[in-house]
Formats: C-alpha cells, sequence, structure tokens
C-alpha cells in the first residue's frame, strides 16, 4: 500500500466512526469518537472538529498525514456546516460521501446539494452502513488511491 491516510470529516452523528468500522470490516459496534482516532489507514475526527471553526487548526494539521479528505453528508440532515470550498483549503484529494441513504427520511438529492457546496466537482459516494450498498466500491477506490 501506498504512503496515505484517508481522514474524515462531518458533523457529530453523520456516521463516520460506523463507516470506518465498515471499511476496515470490524464487526464491533462504533463508539463516538472523542478525539483524533487512528485506525489502520484511515483516521476519524470528531464531529465538533467540523462544526466549530475553532477546531479547523486541528483538521488542517492532521491532514498533514493524510493523503485523502473524505467529507461525510448524512442523508437526514438539512445543514451542512462546513463553509462553501471548505475542501479547496486541504492539499488532500477531496471525496464526498452520503452516509443513511436507506434511512426513511433520507434526501439524496439534498444532501448532494449540500455536499457540492463544500466539494465542488469531486465524486461523491452514496453508502449504506446497514446493507453496505456502496461500501465496496468506496473501499476500492480508496485503497487505489492511498
Amino acid at each position: 500500500m501506498k504512503k496515505g491516510k484517508v481522514m474524515l470529516i462531518g458533523p457529530i452523528g453523520s456516521g463516520k466512526s460506523t463507516l470506518t468500522k465498515r471499511l476496515l470490516e470490524d464487526p464491533t459496534p462504533a463508539v463516538k469518537t472523542q478525539a483524533l482516532n487512528y485506525m489502520d489507514w484511515i483516521i476519524d475526527t470528531p464531529g465538533e472538529y467540523s462544526e466549530n471553526p475553532l477546531f479547523y487548526r486541528s483538521l488542517i494539521a492532521t491532514a498533514l498525514e493524510a493523503r485523502i479528505l473524505l467529507i461525510i453528508q448524512d442523508a437526514t440532515r438539512h445543514e451542512q456546516f462546513l463553509p462553501p470550498n471548505f475542501a479547496q483549503g486541504f492539499p488532500l484529494i477531496p471525496i464526498g460521501v452520503i452516509t443513511k441513504i436507506d434511512h426513511p427520511n433520507a434526501d439524496l438529492e439534498k444532501a448532494e446539494k449540500l455536499l457540492r457546496q463544500v466539494l465542488s466537482n469531486h465524486s461523491i459516494y452514496k453508502i449504506s452502513s446497514i446493507t453496505l450498498l456502496g461500501i465496496p466500491d468506496l473501499k476500492a477506490a480508496l485503497l487505489n488511491l492511498i
């Protein structure tokens, strides 16, 4: 494997830790991340880091250890906490992920629109951590890039 890690960012409860577990094929339940969590080739960041601009410096510093920036958008949320074009502030390959696509309250069109504000024209994957829909494709793409 090439050198580099995948750094996940997104708001509290968006599914970052669960996605990390699925990508690493770890069957144990996800636990809320209270600090930066390094697991193999993934850096799982606390949701507070993307919701509070005071923590952006920590994200920028952590990005020095990564190659890919995975920005998570929960399909059940109707807001985006990150500012427009946020991904351009990182010297990383940005990829968007829409989680909870199979949730009854999922609005995929709205989720993609919100994610595009942050990512512009970069790749977006739609996944379910329950059914694993989209997880193999996302994992293959990430491993190919790192």
